[in-house]
């Protein structure tokens, strides 16, 4: 988690929905996603492929194709960005807000060096010296601890490990010191080793530049060091919202239990993982009731019936707020059970701490001790 203090708010979803015509009927692939953001802060997103993660953050940076139906309201920094023209969001991306997309093989150009298009996001938005600008681009590589940065700026992007690839869009995304950075599956194609270079890269690219962060992933490991609150999504709408220690100590949907308990223990090699039964539903003509109920050992009637709505859950001294939501019917139930029990995992046995935490944030990512 992160120990940097945040300030004011700077982004305000408020009623998402993002809809997409298809030869099966409209796609609704978010179906309602209200969060703020606040400077210096980090948000985690969260949930499996198809989820709503991407598409969520592409609304916010306007690059959504023109067939696309976004309805809903996204103020950033009081400027409605759904209702402005495309000169003002181009002047918003890349110098206020920035992207960091999850194939660096697809977001550097391989005929022009890194440093040529570290330089080329400066000289977009500032007006200053191509000299300047290269001046600039080798103080980003070293920000996000590429070595030897002023060799390095010479280099094209075939010249650079996946690793130093993704820390080189890092650099280009910080390059006008953004309000705003919205990293999109930064680490997915890096091995564990290379991913936690490129996260603490991530981290110092934050704190230089003081930016609110949206860190989204299908992996809960990669956030629990790096968040401050985490949104946990199904089938195009949040379902659970709350701290990181709301989320990982105590997750009250059965969809957040089943993420914690398939991921693997630094602290418990030898433990088996809860795998979650099924797959995501699809977002076209969906049925009515909660999306999680044919995978969710907890359904009931009332389940298949009315889809739950985000509501304030009690924390372990009795009492409910709006910091940590949840929609599930059943969520009272998940009151200090572990994956193995809810799930039934192993005929019954509870795989993930016999009643305790499900998961650690520090177990995960080995931050113990920091």
């Amino acid at each position: 988690m992160t120990d940097q203090q945040t300030g004011p708010e700077i982004l305000r979803v408020s009623g998402l929905t993002v809809t997409f015509p298809s030869g099966d009927g409209p796609v609704r692939a978010v179906r309602g996603v209200d969060y703020t953001l606040h400077r210096g802060e980090v948000l985690g997103i969260v949930g499996e492929s198809g989820s709503g993660k991407s598409v969520t953050s592409l609304a916010v940076m306007g690059l959504l194709p023109p067939t696309a139906q976004v309805e809903g309201t996204i103020r950033f920094d009081g400027v409605d960005l759904l209702a402005a023209s495309e000169d003002e969001l181009t002047r918003v991306r890349g110098e206020r807000i920035a992207m960091i997309f999850q194939d660096p093989m697809t977001s550097l150009n391989p005929v022009y060096t890194v440093g040529y298009q570290i330089a080329e996001a400066v000289l977009a938005h500032r007006d200053v010296s191509k000299a300047a600008a290269r001046e600039r681009a080798i103080e980003l590589l070293g920000t996000v601890r590429i070595p030897n940065p002023d060799q390095r700026v010479d280099s094209y992007p075939h010249e650079l490990s996946g690793g130093m690839r993704q820390r080189v869009v890092i650099a280009i995304a910080m390059a006008n010191d953004p309000d705003v950075i919205i990293a999109d599956e930064p680490t997915t194609a890096l091995d564990v080793t290379v991913q936690a270079q490129v996260m603490e890269a991530l981290a110092a690219a934050q704190r230089a530049t003081g930016a609110a962060m949206v860190l989204i992933t299908h992996d809960l490991g990669v956030i629990a060091g790096q968040a401050d609150r985490v949104m946990v999504m199904y089938a195009g709408k949040p379902v659970e919202v709350g701290g990181v220690e709301d989320i990982f100590y105590t997750p009250r949907m059965p969809y957040t239990l089943g993420l914690l308990g398939s991921l693997p223990r630094l602290d418990r090699p030898a433990e088996r993982l809860t795998p979650i039964p099924g797959s995501p539903p699809s977002v076209v003509n969906m049925p009515p009731g909660c999306p999680f109920t044919p995978r969710c050992p907890l359904s009931s009637e009332v389940c298949r019936e009315v889809e739950p709505e985000l509501v304030g859950v009690e924390d372990a001294a009795g009492t409910s707020g709006d910091g940590h939501r949840a929609a599930c019917h059943h969520s009272s139930q998940l009151a200090g059970a572990a994956a193995g029990e809810v799930f039934d995992a192993g005929g019954g046995e509870d795989l993930t701490g016999h009643g305790a935490a499900p998961a650690d944030p520090t177990a995960l990512t080995g931050e113990a001790g920091r």
